[in-house]
């Protein structure tokens, strides 16, 4: 039997400090050696992996420590280590930072320890210099650290600012891998949700293969892939969420994209066959098919266009009509009544839940999840705790009827009822992942 690929995770003390650029830009210039390179993001995420398969050809699988049983985290990891020579995981946040309740943390940092990879870190050179070392030492050990690989700075102003920067590393055990030089060009474009979508990105191969070419030149590639270490074997076990159908159609296009790859992967594991269709082409769920899964996504930058597709929008009422559907986030706003978008236009969509949804009224509601469905869905039974997040601008302008689950956050402190159940038709905010 084959060993599995070493793996490392990209972490950061903060935000913003380029943990996905120096992700895929590693990505690509390994792939480019050669090597098979598998990616991975650490905490709940639906954009930073679409920009890994950008870069790599390959699926992206979530590591989610706080929504993810530790059987659960080790199997998908082991499985992005078959036929691969490295696996490059990005933590999200910082790398101490995340949910941290019922023995449960989704902190960057614990799931590198969890799986015994080692964190590649990456410090903002902005306005330090010799305290940049100071600032990786106090990571390195910070209680509950895991093992540092290594130390990336990026954002250097210039050779002088390379010097300082290395002046300090000079002071402490931590090897300094490499330094980027600032470079604006180098960007991803971003909206409300984080990055523009990478399918959305002109030009991103370009970008991508550009971004390599910098990460290639200013790091010591050799020293980081030796830096890896090697990926335990574990089963993956059989996901709780049961497939909703037998043939599930699932919305897929850039309107309805956020949708974890391993949940697609447990309901085909279970014998279900997926079959994708595009609203925004007014595509509607195919009559053979016996549920329909509607994903978030960007639904309110083309509800216009939505609330136009007539073969979309009647096709799935007549899908609902007999067979179930549910809608998460964005798909939940498409099954409303109306969706106003940024401008303040108010469009019809499916009318098959009785809520109205806005971004007009922005309002940011993030976090984990922890949801108990109130009656028997096709994915989950009633009373069953499900992990997940809401991460959203939109707020719910006008509402009633019966809801679909009682919620909690992370800690288990209760919040509202959340989502609507009518007949076949179910949806909420909430995003499932375990």
């Amino acid at each position: 039997m084959a060993p599995l690929a070493p793996g490392l995770v990209i972490g950061a003390p903060q935000s913003g400090a380029g943990k996905t650029m120096l992700t895929i830009g590693l990505q690509r210039a390994f792939a480019r050696r050669g090597l098979r390179v598998k990616g991975a993001k650490c905490g709940p995420d639906y954009i930073d992996p679409a920009f890994h398969r950008a870069a790599i050809g390959h699926a992206s699988v979530n590591l989610d420590g706080f929504a993810m049983e530790v059987p659960l985290l080790r199997g998908l990891a082991a499985r992005a280590a078959e036929n691969a020579d490295l696996v490059i995981a990005e933590g999200a946040m910082g790398l101490f930072d995340g949910a941290r309740a019922a023995g449960r943390s989704g902190a960057p940092a614990d799931i590198a320890r969890l799986l015994d990879w080692p964190m590649l870190l990456v410090i903002d050179a902005r306005a330090a210099a010799q305290s940049i070392a100071a600032i990786a030492h106090g990571c390195a050990t910070f209680p509950g650290a895991p093992r540092i690989a290594g130390i990336i700075v990026n954002r250097v102003a210039s050779e002088r600012h390379a010097r300082m920067i290395e002046d300090g590393f000079a002071r402490i055990a931590l090897p300094l891998l490499g330094t980027i030089r600032r470079d604006d060009a180098m960007a991803l474009p971003e909206r409300h949700l984080g990055l523009v979508q990478a399918g959305e990105t002109e030009g991103i191969d370009a970008r991508i293969d550009a971004i390599a070419d910098r990460i290639a030149g200013q790091c010591d590639l050799d020293a980081i892939r030796a830096a890896a270490s090697p990926t335990a074997r574990a089963p993956l076990p059989p996901l709780a969420v049961r497939p909703p159908g037998q043939r599930i159609a699932v919305a897929r296009d850039d309107a309805f994209s956020f949708l974890y790859p391993h949940l697609l992967d447990a309901w085909r594991a279970a014998g279900a066959e997926l079959r994708f269709f595009s609203p925004l082409a007014d595509d509607a769920p195919a009559e053979d098919c016996d549920a329909c899964w509607l994903p978030g996504g960007y639904p309110e930058l083309r509800a216009a266009r939505i609330a136009a597709n007539r073969g979309f929008l009647t096709g799935l009422r007549t899908f609902a009509a007999t067979r179930p559907v549910h809608g998460e986030c964005g798909g939940y706003m498409v099954l409303g009544r109306t969706l106003q978008d940024a401008d303040g236009t108010t469009h019809a969509m499916a009318g098959l839940l009785p809520v109205d949804t806005s971004m007009a009224r922005r309002k940011l509601t993030l976090g984990y999840r922890r949801a108990t469905l109130r009656h028997d869905a096709g994915f989950a039974p009633a009373g069953r705790e499900l992990f997940g997040h809401e991460f959203h601008y939109a707020t719910i302008t006008a509402s009633e009827g019966e809801p679909l689950a009682d919620m909690a956050d992370a800690e288990g402190n209760a919040l509202p009822p959340a989502g609507h159940r009518a007949g076949n038709v179910t949806g909420s905010f909430f995003h499932l992942i375990a």
